[in-house]
């Protein structure tokens, strides 16, 4: 039997999905990260325990009939590696707000209103990597590091894991390249990026090719360790919230995607293309389509910061979902937000706080609804097709009176798809990347 092995890293921790060429799930596994992922010097190593893990916990009568695996991870995560792909500097997250120190030189390269002009951008962060923003200290030279101004290579977190898996150092894919710049038009890195970043200190930036194809094999070295098949094929990646979309199935324009995880990611298929950075908005290629939308900061992390997961689910229950609350909430947990508001100052709104607290989670949920909904209103006055279903990935999916607060927002049916997992849309993405696309 042929199986497919999709691996997510999404912001507190890493999930497996491997299914057949059917769609059917044989194996699921789960890993949480130290510390909940969070910023620290000690994330590669982080991340490379999780994948080693994830892969452990897959029975071997299963990992050796694994054909293809793919690996989504969160849009932006970016890092810097040597030229053995050990790496050079502390990762810098995907919500990391930093690289408003370098705004106007991000203006000054990108053309107006550019999907990369944000501060939490692969952009930005590049730009503010090259102005010689915090390197962890360098292996010595007898460990294969290199110091000073050596050869350093660009990578997103998907790319560096990856890497791991095939051995080819600098290969990205267009969903995680999108803010770095790459254009999807024209399938390369534009002029403007080339000529804006140059300089003898600037890291190489990856090549980039369509999620899903094959970069290469499994080194001998894991396959042997693991008992993956010699001929198991590490395809390129994509970002967390668009492996998410491709779980649930969706296929129609005006069908969206709404996950909500930490944060709030909203993915409309249309038939236009829309791209506005002052909203925080980018469109990714799929098929013929294009993959419209964008995401906020608020999320499920803001909600786990004042409740625990029974308190959710008790406190959600005595709360009436046509009942409107007057709260008006921005919850974030700092100042910042990416999208329906494009603003690396923006204030958390979180007062009044009344002392019920089944009151102020309904306040809450019900103001993340509205920033949804805002979302979803913005993409079609901007000329995305008009939406006419949200499906729900994520853990808050699984709350039905936060959905209905939801659909009385968006004024269409809200509904879960059968698979909502990024783990699965990932093994998805291998499938077809094995049975479609030749090898690079």
């Amino acid at each position: 039997m042929n199986l497919y092995l999709g691996i997510d890293f999404g912001t507190t921790g890493a999930r497996s999905t491997i299914i057949d060429s059917q769609g059917t799930i044989h194996c699921e596994t789960e890993y949480t990260f130290a510390n909940n992922g969070q910023q620290q010097p000690e994330l590669p190593s982080v991340w490379q325990n999780a994948l080693w893990d994830s892969i452990e916990q897959i029975p071997p009568t299963i990992r050796n009939q694994v054909r293809a695996i793919a690996i989504d991870g969160t849009s932006s995560t970016v890092m810097l590696c040597n030229t053995d792909g050990i790496p050079v500097s502390e990762p810098i997250l995907y919500n990391d707000a930093r690289g408003a120190a370098v705004t106007e030189r991000l203006r000054a390269i990108a053309p107006a209103n550019h999907t990369v002009l944000s501060a939490t951008s692969s952009l930005a962060k590049l730009l503010w990597f090259c102005r010689g923003g915090a390197p962890m200290p360098a292996p010595s030279t007898a460990e294969g590091g290199h110091g000073g101004t050596a050869p350093t290579v660009f990578l997103h977190q998907a790319d560096w894991l990856a890497f791991l898996l095939h051995g080819k150092l600098g290969i990205s894919d267009y969903h995680n390249a999108l803010k770095l710049g790459f254009d999807v038009d024209t399938l390369c890195y534009p002029n403007w990026l080339m000529e804006g970043i140059a300089g003898a200190a600037t890291p190489e930036l990856p090549q980039v090719v369509a999620p899903g194809t094959p970069v290469g094999k499994v080194t001998v070295e894991l396959g042997e360790r693991f008992g993956f098949p010699r001929d198991c094929m590490i395809c390129a990646g994509t970002t967390d919230s668009i492996a998410a979309f491709l779980a649930s199935g969706v296929n129609s324009p005006g069908e969206a995607v709404t996950s909500l995880g930490s944060t709030l990611a909203v993915k409309l298929l249309s038939h236009t293309r829309v791209d506005d950075s002052t909203y925080g908005i980018y469109s990714h290629k799929l098929g013929d389509l294009w993959l419209v939308g964008g995401a906020s900061n608020t999320g499920g992390a803001v909600l786990r910061h004042f409740f625990t997961d029974a308190e959710l689910e008790n406190y959600s229950t005595q709360i009436d979902p046509e009942q409107e609350s007057l709260l008006d909430y921005y919850p974030l947990l700092k100042k910042g937000d990416r999208f329906p508001i494009n603003d690396p100052n923006l204030p958390p709104r979180l007062e009044p706080r009344p002392t019920d607290a089944v009151e102020f989670l309904h306040g809450l949920l019900e103001s993340i609804a509205r920033i949804e909904a805002r979302g979803y209103q913005l993409l079609q006055e901007l000329g995305a097709t008009p939406l006419t279903k949200v499906y729900t990935a994520g853990g808050g999916a699984k709350n039905a009176v936060w959905s209905a607060i939801r659909q009385r927002y968006l004024k269409v049916p809200v509904e879960t798809p059968v698979h909502t997992a990024a783990a699965y849309g990932a093994a998805l993405l291998a499938m077809r990347g094995a049975i479609d696309q030749p090898q690079i």
